[in-house]
């Protein structure tokens, strides 16, 4: 039996499937609507309610933060929301409202500008200041050898099995609670690629372990 022909999803197929609402937004968008300008104003306007109920959400998290800071990252992140949701519009496929899904442009955009705002001027630290915390003592003084044998294997198989970079990467990240999307902007790479470099941390860190028979389970710890 002959496999289906692939779906090709062209502009009236997806109009098919938007609700009148994100299809009235979508129509308005378009670059050679006459309501262009005007849907662009009023898009910009729910992303930046968006953006100002995220910056909000967080706000107690960074308390040090100024007073006119907080406006100045939502109208940011409105900003750019914007700019990602009319570069994408093509991508929209009608799974959500269309609203619904451009907010969670504004969401992220948010999400990361506090966080870096929040960084500005502090020091990125990427030696293992953290592995005393993880040292934590347990119900039993079996359980306390237990933990000091894992970590010792752990700092171990991170000073030796992996790369430099590696190191630099999860140790800033996992211990030392670096934000990914501000260790990105220190080290002029991208979230994708720090992701990357941290799963290949991760397997060989696994597979280390293993060999020492102490498990992957355990390298939760390093999670």
């Amino acid at each position: 039996m002959a496999s289906p022909a692939p779906t090709i999803d062209t502009p009236t197929a997806r109009a098919a499937r938007l609700d009148s609402e994100s299809q009235v937004w979508i129509e308005r968008l378009s670059p050679q609507s006459p309501q262009r300008d005007a849907a662009i104003a009023a898009l910009h306007a729910h992303l930046l309610k968006a953006a100002r109920y995220e910056v909000g959400r967080r706000r107690p998290s960074f308390p040090h933060l100024r007073g006119g800071d907080y406006d100045d990252l939502a109208q940011q992140s409105a900003d750019d929301a914007l700019l990602a949701v009319l570069s994408k519009l093509d991508d929209f496929r009608g799974d959500s409202r269309f609203t619904t899904w451009a907010y969670k442009f504004a969401l992220f955009e948010a999400g990361a500008k506090i966080r870096r705002r929040a960084w500005q001027g502090r020091e990125v630290q990427m030696e293992p200041e953290g592995w005393s915390l993880l040292a934590h003592r347990g119900a039993t003084p079996q359980e306390d050898v237990e933990t000091a044998e894992l970590l010792a294997a752990l700092q171990d198989a991170v000073t030796t099995e992996l790369t430099p970079h590696q190191r630099e990467v999860l140790v800033a990240v996992t211990l030392n609670d670096v934000p990914i999307d501000v260790l990105a902007e220190r080290l002029n790479t991208t979230r994708g690629a720090l992701y990357k470099t941290i799963h290949d941390a991760r397997q060989k860190l696994r597979r280390a372990l293993a060999a020492r028979g102490l498990g992957a389970a355990d390298t939760d710890d390093v999670s």
